[in-house]
């Protein structure tokens, strides 16, 4: 017996999400739709590895490492004729939409080129007129919601079905076309902004490292010498360090690698700082005690200092940890922290001490090093760079010796010139971060794109016109198959 077929009432019962269900109110001319009513998604497929005549043809292949911005130009992949006709492949066409479903499910982009796709993508093709930035700006917006609905464990990915079932606020075509325009226009302004943020950071970096390099070489306080002739010389203070130090394994005949003033002398770090000293302060310390303790994410790379240090009971941390005191300068050896410069100086320790990550170096100053003259010195770029070309140990894992740390030539200046380097220093870089620090939260940019995005979906950008059709009659010209 013939199916009864459906009337255009029933059909669009089916087809419209019932005003409770409704995530959110649309203009008066949109419609809510399920989208398995308006959207297909068709899969794709990998050729058969290992034969040569299905690679490296002239067919582009996307997979989920081709999906990286709103749009698709190239793949790094590609398959031949006999590659696409002998696997479940599937081709997109040029503007069509391809949603990540596996791996990094919710993502999508739109492809400017024809491409097969591999089975960790769909096709989203429409059944009614839909733009496809509108399409894309869709599965943007709920890539959160896609993404709670993945399954698995290793590998995430979204079922097809649940897909279907995720309700789609569709507009009149020529709104669409107006949303998609205003929107392309405003992430483009976005979009410009982030760049010209990175270039201003960039300049920042740019200007910290001459600005250091300067303060090394003695050229920032060149005014202030003139100023202070009658101040001895770093040859005078460092045979008084000496007799301090005592420093033990450190080479001689330093490289005068700094067009460094007079009065100063190129040493070693280790003949005026000690590095990873001797715990011997831990026999006076009571196990009831408490300390500071310094995990490595509780310092900041971006200001150097400890922004988050924890409170922990002497007797559970004396074992396995860096030890160390105030006034200490702390120095991420592992990768990527060390590079990331993070660094600090041990200040208002609980009880005068501390414990830390087992990943940092631990250097003790003594009356004749200022310590944050040596803290710009381990934070500034080249002396990280110069340190990641001396790191060792598995990639990934690699870490700063102690030996690079001893023998590192330390330009030396006269004490009272330390100080007067690092109060110019951080004259300069407080103005410096202030202004970095604007840059940076000034242009909340991602929340201004979600911000856009969301407007989109509500109608609320100012480009509906509700003297227009309703969307209605979109669904109505497919549902109406279905009717005959």
């Amino acid at each position: 017996m013939r199916k009864k077929q459906k009337t255009m009432e029933e059909l669009l019962e089916e087809a419209l999400v019932p005003e409770e269900e409704q995530p959110y109110e649309v203009p008066g001319n949109w419609i809510w739709v399920y989208s398995k009513f308006l959207l297909d998604f068709i899969g794709g497929g990998t050729p058969p590895k290992g034969y040569n005549k299905y690679w490296d043809g002239d067919i582009p292949w996307a997979t989920v490492k081709d999906i990286k911005g709103r749009y698709l130009v190239t793949t790094r992949d590609k398959i031949t004729v006999a590659g696409l006709e002998n696997s479940s492949t599937t081709m997109a066409y040029e503007n069509e939409l391809l949603l990540i479903t596996r791996m990094s499910p919710g993502k999508s982009t739109i492809t400017k080129i024809s491409t097969a796709i591999n089975q960790d993508l769909k096709i989203v093709r429409p059944k009614i007129q839909i733009q496809p930035y509108f399409l894309w700006l869709f599965f943007t917006v709920n890539r959160t919601l896609i993404e709670s609905m993945s399954t698995g464990t290793t590998v995430k990915g979204v079922q097809v079905e649940k897909l279907k079932k995720i309700p789609f606020p569709v507009p009149p075509l020529k709104e669409q076309i107006r949303i998609a325009a205003k929107v392309e226009r405003l992430l483009s302004k976005i979009d410009e902004a982030k760049r010209l943020i990175e270039e201003a950071k960039e300049t920042f970096e740019l200007r910290r490292a001459a600005i250091l390099d300067k303060a090394f070489q003695g050229e920032l306080t060149r005014k202030w010498r003139e100023q202070h002739p009658e101040i001895e010389s770093a040859e005078v203070l460092y045979n008084k360090i000496i007799r301090f130090t005592k420093p033990k394994n450190v080479s001689s005949n330093v490289e005068q690698k700094l067009n460094i003033p007079d009065t100063w002398k190129m040493v070693r770090l280790g003949e005026v700082v000690q590095v990873n000293p001797p715990k011997k302060k831990l026999e006076e310390i009571s196990d009831q005690q408490i300390c500071t303790f310094v995990p490595m994410p509780a310092v900041s790379d971006k200001t150097g200092k400890i922004e988050s240090p924890e409170e922990k009971e002497y007797a559970k941390v004396k074992k396995g940890y860096t030890f160390f005191l105030e006034n200490d300068v702390l120095f991420a050896k592992i990768t990527p922290c060390m590079e990331n410069g993070k660094s600090a100086i041990a200040k208002n320790l609980k009880n005068g001490f501390g414990f830390g990550s087992t990943e940092f170096h631990v250097l003790r100053t003594n009356e004749y090093i200022n310590e944050r003259y040596l803290h710009y010195l381990v934070r500034s770029k080249k002396f990280r760079l110069e340190a990641k070309g001396e790191m060792t140990g598995a990639v990934g894992q690699q870490r700063v010796p102690k030996e690079f740390l001893v023998n590192y030539p330390f330009p030396l200046p006269p004490k009272e010139e330390q100080d007067a380097i690092v109060d110019i220093l951080d004259e300069i870089f407080t103005r410096d971060d202030i202004a970095y620090r604007i840059i940076e939260t000034k242009y909340e940019l991602e929340t201004l794109k979600q911000s856009i995005l969301s407007k989109a979906f509500r109608g609320e950008l100012g480009t509906n016109d509700p003297t227009e059709e309703s969307a209605i009659e979109l669904l109505k010209e497919v549902l109406q198959e279905q009717v005959k």
